[in-house]
Formats: C-alpha cells, sequence, structure tokens
C-alpha cells in the first residue's frame, strides 16, 4: 500500500518539502554531525516530518536518510560509522534502530544470517521517486489474494536472504493466525501440518499462484530450510514419496511418459481444489470439461422420424425441472438409484449432440460438455486421477446448482467401448481402469448423464446395461430430409426441396454443410439465379469417392 504525502498550500507559510528533499536536508546536515544534539535540533523540521510520515522515530529517520545516501544497496554499520565521524562500537549501537527499520520495512537484510549488511527495498525508492510513503501490506482482514500478494514479498526475501526461514515461519504463523476467515488458511489450517511443512506446502501454492510453475524442483525449496540437513533430510523423504506432504496427498511426484519423475513434484489436484478454490485455479478437472451455461443456447429446429422425435419428447418432458425432481423423490423412496444416464447413438451428422443442447435450453439446464481425448492424457495414472476429477467436479455442480446439470460425454466411443480382456500394456491397462472407474461413478450417479456415440455396435455390455435411456438416431427419411432442407434454406420451393431429398440420402449435418456453403456463396457472389442446380453441385461435392461425407456432429 502507498499513500501520496499531502503539501497543503498556503499563501502565509512555506510549502511542506518532498520527502526526497527532506532526505537530502537531513543527509547534508548530518554528515561528520556524530549524532550530537546540537544536529537533531537543526533538522528537527525534516527529522518531524519523515518520522511522522513513515511512523519511526527522529534517530531511525536519520539512519535511513544515511542509507539512502551511501546505498541504496549494501550498507553497513561501518559505512554509518565513517558518514557520522563516530566509532564502529557506537554504530553498532543503533542494531536496534536498524532492526525496526527492517520491520517497518524500510530497510531489509542482505543476508538473513549475516545481519551486518542492509539495503532499501526497491519498493521504497520507487514510492519516494513519487513522494509517496511505502505502507506495511495491510495483514489482517485480507482475502485469499491478499494473502498471496505478501507471500510474493516474503518468498521473494527469502530467495534475496533478506529474512530467514525460521523468521517466515513465524512470519506465516501471525499471519494465518489473524485470517482464519480465508479459506486457504482455513483449509490448510486442517492438515495439522508443522511449522516446517507448513512453510514448504505455503511454497508450493506461492509457486503456482505467483509464479506459474507447478513442476518445483529441489533447487527452488531449499530456501525453506535452516540448515543442509533439514533439507536433505526433505530431500530424502519427497524422494522417497515417504514425506508428510505426499501422504497426506498435498504433494506429488511429476510424471513423464508415465514415469514418476522423483526429482520433480507438483501440487495434487485435491490440494488445489482444496485449498486453491478461491483463485480459481486451473486443475485438471477444469481442463477436461467446459461448462456451456443454458442462457447461450440458440435454439434450433429438428426434424426426426416419428419414432425418435417420440423419444425425444418423452425425455423432454421427464427432464422438465418438475417432473424430474418428482420423479427423483419416488425413486429415493422405492430405493432405487436416483441418477439417470441416456445413451443416443448414431451415424454422424443425425443429430446426436445437438438434441442434448436443445434439451438442456428448453429444460433450463446448464451442461458440463467432457473433452475425452484429454481425460485420457499420456501419463500412465493421471488418466484416472482426471476420471475422478471430474465426477467429483460434477458432483459439487449438482450439490449447488438450482437445477440438475447434464453432464456430456461427447463422442464416448473412446471410453464406453468394449474392454480389453487380459490386458498387459499400460495403455490398455489405463483404458480398462477409466472405464472401470465410470461404470461405478454411474452406479453412484446423482444427476443427469448423456453420452454420444457414433459405434453403438463397440458399446461394452456393461454400459448397455447401465444406460436407463437409449436412443438410436438414424438419418431422416426423404420426408424428414425435406423439412431439413426448406429449414435450413427458406429460399427452395417445397418442389425443389423435394428434389434434393429423393436424389440425396442425406444427414441433418450434411444438409447444414451444404446450406452453410450457400450462405457464403450469396455473401461473395449474390443470390444465385438457379438455386436448385447450384446446390445439386455442392450436394455432388459433398460426397467422397461416391459416399456420403463422414462429418461428425449436427
Amino acid at each position: 500500500m502507498e499513500k501520496k504525502i499531502s503539501t497543503k498550500k498556503n499563501s502565509q507559510k512555506k510549502q511542506a518539502p518532498t520527502l526526497l528533499q527532506a532526505i537530502e536536508r537531513v543527509v547534508e546536515l548530518s554528515r561528520d554531525s556524530k549524532m550530537s544534539a546540537a544536529f537533531m535540533r537543526k533538522a528537527k523540521p525534516e527529522l518531524s516530518f519523515l518520522a511522522t510520515s513513515y511512523g519511526i522515530t527522529e534517530r531511525q529517520a536519520v539512519l535511513f536518510c544515511i542509507c539512502m545516501e551511501r546505498g541504496p544497496r549494501r550498507v553497513d554499520f561501518d559505512d554509518i560509522a565513517r558518514y557520522l565521524d563516530i566509532s564502529k562500537i557506537s554504530a553498532l549501537s543503533y542494531a536496534s534502530d536498524i532492526d525496526a527499520l527492517v520491520h517497518r520495512r524500510l530497510l531489509r537484510f542482505c543476508n538473513a544470517k549475516d545481519e551486518d549488511d542492509f539495503d532499501i527495498p526497491t519498493i521504497v525508492i520507487r514510492c519516494l521517486k513519487h513522494n509517496e510513503v511505502y505502507e506495511l501490506p495491510q495483514r489482517t482482514g485480507l482475502d485469499c489474494a491478499g494473502i498471496f500478494e505478501l507471500l510474493n514479498l516474503w518468498f521473494e526475501d527469502l530467495n534475496d536472504d533478506a529474512i530467514s526461514a525460521q523468521e517466515l515461519r513465524e512470519e506465516l504463523q501471525s499471519l494465518f493466525d489473524d485470517n482464519p476467515q480465508v479459506g486457504f488458511v482455513r483449509h490448510l489450517m486442517e492438515y495439522q501440518l508443522n511449522e516446517e511443512d507448513l512453510l514448504l506446502a505455503t511454497l508450493f501454492c506461492h509457486l503456482l499462484i505467483n509464479c506459474d510453475d507447478d513442476d518445483i524442483r529441489f533447487n527452488q525449496i531449499v530456501d525453506a530450510y535452516d540448515n543442509n540437513g533439514s533439507f536433505n533430510n526433505a530431500k530424502a523423504e519427497l524422494r522417497s514419496g515417504e514425506h508428510r506432504l505426499m501422504r497426506q496427498n498435498i504433494v506429488e511426484f511429476r510424471c513423464e511418459d508415465g514415469i514418476a519423475n522423483n526429482h520433480r513434484f507438483k501440487l495434487t489436484e485435491d490440494a488445489k481444489h482444496n485449498l486453491l478454490a478461491e483463485l480459481k485455479v486451473n486443475t485438471v478437472e477444469e481442463k477436461i470439461a467446459d461448462m456451456v451455461e443454458m442462457g447461450k443456447l440458440t435454439e434450433k429446429k429438428l426434424f426426426f422420424s416419428d419414432s425418435i422425435e417420440k423419444q425425444v419428447k418423452e425425455l423432454d418432458s421427464f427432464l422438465q425441472p418438475e417432473n424430474f425432481k418428482k420423479v427423483q423423490e419416488r425413486m429415493r423412496a422405492k430405493g432405487f438409484r436416483n441418477g439417470f444416464a441416456c445413451l443416443f447413438y448414431g451415424g454422424p451428422g443425425t443429430g446426436k449432440t445437438e438434441t442434448v443442447y436443445q434439451l438442456a435450453r428448453q429444460t433450463g439446464r446448464n451442461i458440463m460438455v467432457v473433452d475425452v481425448p484429454q481425460i485420457k492424457s499420456k501419463w500412465v495414472g493421471e488418466s484416472e486421477k482426471n476420471i475422478k476429477a471430474l465426477f467429483d467436479r460434477y458432483r459439487d455442480m449438482v450439490k449447488n446448482a438450482k437445477l440438475t446439470p447434464i453432464l456430456l460425454f461427447n463422442e464416448a466411443d473412446a471410453i464406453i467401448g468394449k474392454r480389453k480382456n487380459g490386458a498387459e500394456n499400460a495403455v490398455d491397462k489405463m483404458e480398462n481402469s477409466i472405464q472401470n472407474i465410470i461404470l461405478q461413478e454411474m452406479e453412484t450417479l446423482d444427476g443427469i448423464m448423456i453420452a454420444t456415440t457414433n459405434l453403438e455396435q463397440n458399446l461394452d455390455k456393461a454400459f448397455e446395461r447401465r444406460f436407463l435411456y437409449k436412443i438410436k438416431f438414424e438419418k431422416p427419411d426423404a420426408d424428414v430430409r425435406r423439412k431439413i432442407w426448406m429449414q435450413m434454406i427458406p429460399e427452395l420451393s417445397e418442389e425443389e426441396a423435394t428434389t434434393l431429398s429423393y436424389s440425396f440420402d442425406f444427414s441433418g449435418g450434411q444438409i447444414e454443410n451444404i446450406a452453410r456453403k450457400n450462405t457464403i456463396n450469396v455473401i461473395l457472389h449474390g443470390e444465385s439465379t438457379n438455386l436448385l442446380p447450384t446446390l445439386q453441385d455442392y450436394c455432388q461435392a459433398e460426397k467422397l469417392d461416391g459416399q456420403p461425407d463422414r462429418k461428425i456432429g449436427f
């Protein structure tokens, strides 16, 4: 925090000096003064001004001014002795004043293990240039962001040897005691760590939040220990995976190509979720799923055969909030599972994904869309954590949401396909493990899960049993295709739409593709005078080797 020095203008009085002017005057008067009473009287106006501004004594103000003149880097007691023309012993008598200036953060020790050298912090100098007093950061009533601003200052001092590990541990304890209202502090205290482990856990959090570093090496944590013995003990425990922070699932090894590296470490996803929720850290479960808000979904008319239309309408009725709540309550009363899993299966472009979006829009629900390829991390062991974290996050959303959101596994072929019997290699084992986790989660699901797949013939039987609703999306027949053509391109006459629908056995997604091409053509070249032939050309181009284009999605 910084504050401007007010300079009241009064025609009857001299304008107050700036901070730098006051410091310059004290520096001028104090040279060879021996800190005498005569000097103190002569410099009284400036010293009083500086002492009041910074909340220090007048003698401390003199020493601060001398350090500014002799520094601002690496000033020692010899410099003070020479400047005041006093003995070194006399200069050492000001040690308590130097300590007070360090505590006020107007000075800092160059090395916490050797308090003979001190300098002026850069932020103090920067404030002086603008005639501003550097104020100590607030330490009580902080939010999580304020805590980490303070941690950033302290860990910078630790790296510069301006504060010792022991002093920082004491500062942390005081800071946490003064701010129990902060979630980060509250959850960190729940681990009941000793002072040394508390500092290390805080350091890991600081490096992630303030330095965007989640790949921690030993050279980054050595300063958190008072001596080599303590550091070596901690290093051995970290390498073996026996460190308390690892046993309590706060820190874990980083992995490279499926192999744990016991020289590199990171916060666990659980620790990020528990400790850093207030700062919305981009944890794994946030990377593998995106939230689609109901209010951002665009209304879109869908056309299906009578059979599919009937099933979709039934599902829409069931998902209406008042009906869904009643059904869940009745299911609980009868001892049934009250989660609902649905499978939409069929060829590409038949409207599976868009149907999920329209159901969500019509029933007022948000959608958590899972990035299936991202789940299957290249690190063996990480994928299982990803999927567990994903369901943990969904559970939290269900608990806190007014309306139960939809969990959408789009194009889920890769994770609900047939499990591999006798899997031996790491990748096959990982895929089986992911599937087992999903199957277990579906058993205890308290929400709405919808999966879409193009390859229903590969569906594992265990998954098939767990999907309560299964809707097969087929390519539209000629009558439905005609309606889609007319919806997508209103300029078509009914006769032209009928011609296209019988000539080309396209899915709704393919017809939309052609409609988009036509819109681009109109923008670039204006309305076509021969619309039907133009669209027929587009239809021919949509085919690949005589087959309909395998366009994914609707």
